[in-house]
């Protein structure tokens, strides 16, 4: 806020500006990093749209949350490796999940 300038004032200021605000009533934000997320609980966030482009200031106490993702173990990477590595496929599909989806990897454990 402009020092001297009250609320009012300041609205009326930003509107001849061709600037609007408003508050969005959000409960949480969530930013989705490749490896974990930045996630604000109960946050303060406000749209701002100026000239035709909008952006968002968000506002509150942050928290990390890491990513643990599944690999995706398709039945065509079981049948390839229970071959490779003359396995069942049941064996074959457990070694892919220790293995987080490797392939070369999962025949090499079952063929030791």
């Amino acid at each position: 806020m402009m020092p001297g300038m009250n609320p009012r004032q300041m609205k009326q200021a930003m509107k001849r500006m061709g600037i609007q605000q408003e508050d969005v009533p959000a409960e949480q934000v969530i930013i989705r990093l490749k490896d974990r997320e930045i996630v604000i609980d109960n946050p303060s966030v406000q749209k701002v749209n100026m000239m035709g482009q909008s952006s968002y200031q968000v506002s509150g106490e942050e928290r990390l949350k890491e990513i643990e993702s599944e690999p995706v173990i398709t039945d065509e990477d079981v049948k390839t490796v229970a071959e490779q590595a003359n396995a069942s496929e049941e064996d074959a599909r457990k070694a892919l999940g220790e293995s987080k989806g490797d392939l070369a990897e999962a025949i090499m454990k079952l063929s030791e």
